[in-house]
């Protein structure tokens, strides 16, 4: 018998786009929200601590596997969980990895995976002697809680994260700091797969992503310009990663494009990622519908591309006080062809409160066209 009934810890808007797609697959999906108005409050059968054992338990026991909205949940609880029988997807073994920098590291050196130059540091002295080889100026990451740009440093000194480094601080990270070589890169890219317990494997065109303030601005599928040997490396990175740390449901590999020509793993994700929203509208199966698909183990979706181009345009805060539903209806008749998602967030600077999708032929007009009705929206 299929598993039917798939719960979320976290109410955010990546739980909230898993709703359609459930109800389409007849799907009953819960929510574990932190707060009652949580952008997927229309699922949140819950609102409790995630990092509450008692809590997560409770929701566990009125839902058949048990998927995330994003990797905080602390690892100790998905294990009770999973020595308990619950389904947990992707495991805890799994999502360790995406949780630690460092763990990530150094898995994917063992697995042969391109990984920058890198070194765990925990004093001043190894940080120095690191600036000093890879220099003038080095990452500095810390392997645990950072996420949009946070938790990461250009320093040339270790004075620039002596914060960090103290005692109180350093071990509340696990005792050491990720630092990594500054990367000269062409442009940031981002390969999207799904991965279901059986071993099925699928993946999405390889996309470009841009930044603004360390936060995903931009996505641009396919990337452009790419030629099919990247591709194809892009996507053998992916399930190389995929399969060796088991991983189940989506996986978002974000990658840089080197101008040496080489791609160099950043960072990963296991759930929904920002990268694929283009999918709701761009592919013939979106993540959310995958990644549901994947973590019940049902047979996974076609990826191809609707439209020989998709872009997404990350809807980011302004001003603490702005409304984007007042600005709505007027995008909606200038640009009929944008797609717009709210997620019924409240305003913050910086903060992503929704995205705006197109699709077309051209990527220079559908990133024209989104830049636009970004622009009026925000306006």
């Amino acid at each position: 018998m299929t598993n039917s009934r798939v719960g979320v810890i976290g109410g955010g808007q990546l739980a909230r786009m898993m709703i359609a797609p459930a109800g389409k697959l007849g799907i009953e999906i819960k929510v574990l929200a932190e707060t009652q108005d949580s952008p997927a409050a229309e699922a949140t059968t819950l609102v409790g601590d995630f990092t509450d054992l008692e809590t997560v338990l409770n929701f566990a026991q009125s839902v058949d596997v048990i998927s995330f909205d994003h990797e905080h949940v602390p690892l100790g609880i998905l294990q009770q969980l999973e020595q308990q029988g619950f389904s947990v997807q992707p495991s805890s073994k799994a999502l360790a990895h995406a949780q630690n920098k460092l763990v990530m590291r150094q898995a994917l050196e063992k697995m042969g995976a391109p990984n920058p130059i890198w070194k765990e540091v925990s004093t001043t002295l190894e940080l120095d002697q690191f600036i000093n080889e890879q220099g003038p100026e080095v990452v500095v990451k810390t392997p645990i809680g950072g996420y949009d740009g946070k938790g990461v440093r250009v320093v040339s000194s270790s004075e620039q994260v002596s914060d960090w480094l103290a005692g109180p601080m350093l071990a509340s990270l696990g005792g050491s700091l990720l630092v990594e070589q500054k990367v000269a890169f062409k442009r940031e890219l981002a390969q999207l797969s799904a991965r279901n317990p059986a071993g099925d494997f699928a993946s999405w065109p390889v996309v470009e992503t841009r930044q603004k303030n360390g936060v995903c601005s931009e996505v641009l599928s396919p990337a452009p310009n790419i030629s099919s040997e990247m591709s194809k490396e892009a996507v053998k990175i992916a399930r190389l990663i995929s399969e060796s740390l088991g991983v189940t449901g989506n996986l978002a590999v974000e990658m840089f494009e080197t101008k040496e020509g080489e791609l160099l793993v950043n960072e990963l994700a296991m759930r929904p990622h920002n990268s694929g929203h283009f999918t709701i509208e761009g592919s013939v199966t979106s993540q959310f519908e995958q990644h549901l698909r994947a973590v019940l183990n049902l047979p996974l979706g076609k990826t191809d591309p609707i439209r020989p181009v998709a872009v997404m345009a990350n809807l980011l805060g302004v001003s603490d006080s702005q409304d984007l539903v007042a600005n709505r209806d007027k995008v909606m008749s200038s640009f009929p062809e944008v797609n717009i998602h709210l997620y019924g967030k409240a305003p913050r600077l910086g903060r992503k409160l929704g995205h705006i999708t197109i699709t077309g032929d051209d990527v220079d007009t559908c990133l024209r066209k989104a830049e636009a009705a970004r622009n009026q929206i925000n306006n």
